[in-house]
């Protein structure tokens, strides 16, 4: 449910757009940082779809976020509230304060983390505090985060290479191997001598870097280069 824009404190106040669902919350997080002096609500949203209309129209400084939302995540809403306004800092207010919840919410761009068991002048600080640019996320946190997104760039470039080493004929022959065909019906689906297809087979395991068909299927599965065509 929107605030009411009227009632916006001036604009150097620190701007907080709520997003949660249950009203009985969002009420209670509107009632005590709309009483602190330089904090000022501008508006509560229940939807990923609401977070993202209402920040767009009120240009919050600080998005305080719920992890799970009506029609999807609340990092679903932080990472189109981020492309749409880069500068502002989103806060997760969550009742899940698993490592997963954590690490989901950072890799959505979230400046800081808190479980909702936290009391109120504890919510007050953290906004300040993250609308002060403190990232609010622990350390070890942090670095799962980046090892994961390392690793996701390890393996895209993995697969960029094996792509570019493997020729067209090669990846068809690959993609017949997935549907379980031996090697007399690949050479029957594709009209060549099972000798070609034994040769290209070859060719695969050795740029695959594998002992089997089952293998070159595996790491094919795992570095998604069937889905190139």
């Amino acid at each position: 449910m929107p605030t009411d824009p009227k009632r916006h404190s001036p604009a150097t106040s620190i701007r907080v757009l709520i997003v949660d669902d249950h009203a009985l919350v969002s009420e209670a997080l509107e009632g005590f940082l709309g009483e602190e002096p330089g904090i000022a609500v501008v508006g509560r949203a229940e939807s990923v779809a609401e977070a993202i209309r209402l920040a767009s129209q009120r240009q919050p400084s600080v998005v305080l976020m719920d992890s799970r939302l009506p029609d999807g995540s609340g990092a679903d809403a932080a990472v189109a509230i981020r492309d749409l306004l880069p500068k502002s800092r989103i806060l997760f207010l969550s009742g899940d304060d698993s490592k997963e919840a954590v690490v989901a919410a950072a890799q959505a761009g979230a400046s800081g983390f808190l479980s909702k068991s936290k009391g109120s002048s504890q919510v007050i600080d953290a906004v300040r505090r993250v609308a002060a640019g403190e990232m609010l996320i622990s350390a070890p946190v942090l670095a799962s985060v980046l090892g994961r997104v390392q690793a996701r760039a390890r393996g895209e470039a993995e697969r960029r290479r094996l792509l570019e080493q493997l020729t067209r004929r090669e990846r068809e022959i690959l993609g017949l191997m997935a549907e379980g065909r031996d090697t007399q019906d690949i050479a029957d689906k594709l009209s060549i001598s099972s000798t070609t297809v034994r040769t290209h087979i070859q060719h695969v395991l050795e740029k695959l870097d594998a002992h089997s068909k089952l293998e070159a299927v595996a790491r094919a599965a795992r570095y998604r280069l069937l889905e190139a065509g």
